[in-house]
């Protein structure tokens, strides 16, 4: 008998619009959301291989704001901000992010800390306004290489903590 649409696996209504990046980091969950939520550690790690990160502002809170710039490997800076909609430590943020307020661009993404043994599984959800700025995205600026990268980053700045027994 042939599969009808009934019996097809549900799909997100923003599936169209959305990229999904995880990754396991072989530290704590607790670890890895603080690395992700304190600014003194996000400058040191935020961003695609190459890029650094000068904050301007940064309130971790629901309702607070981190107003950033991204400075590329070839000059360019990138004017960022994130608003934090939704906190719940150590498991979830979830967050606006646009290159300024009002930004008709900007796109949600929920980040989630799953413990995985010993190791913590990140998962970066993110949906955009609409599918055609999700694949101009991907194709002009590499938006999956570059989250890829960034939790690459992530993951090896965690281990370094590790390393050195400490969190400064």
């Amino acid at each position: 008998m042939a599969a009808t649409g009934r019996d097809a696996p549900a799909q997100s209504a923003t599936a169209d619009r959305e990229i999904v990046i995880s990754r396991i980091i072989s530290a704590p969950r607790e670890l890895v959301f603080e690395a992700f939520t304190e600014v003194r550690h996000l400058s040191r790690w935020w961003g695609p291989e190459g890029f650094t990160t000068t904050t301007r502002a940064f309130e971790f809170r629901a309702g607070g704001t981190w107003d950033f710039m991204m400075h590329g490997p070839d000059g360019t800076d990138y004017q960022e901000w994130i608003d934090w909609t939704e906190i719940s430590p150590p498991e979830r943020i979830a967050l606006l992010h646009g290159e300024r307020r009002g930004d008709p661009n900007a796109f949600e993404s929920v980040i989630t800390f799953t413990p995985d043994g010993a190791s913590t599984r990140v998962e970066m959800r993110t949906v955009f306004p609409t599918k055609a700025l999700r694949d101009e995205l991907v194709e002009k600026y590499h938006v999956i290489e570059g989250g890829q990268q960034t939790l690459s980053k992530l993951a090896a700045y965690v281990t370094e903590i590790m390393r050195k027994g400490d969190k400064d």
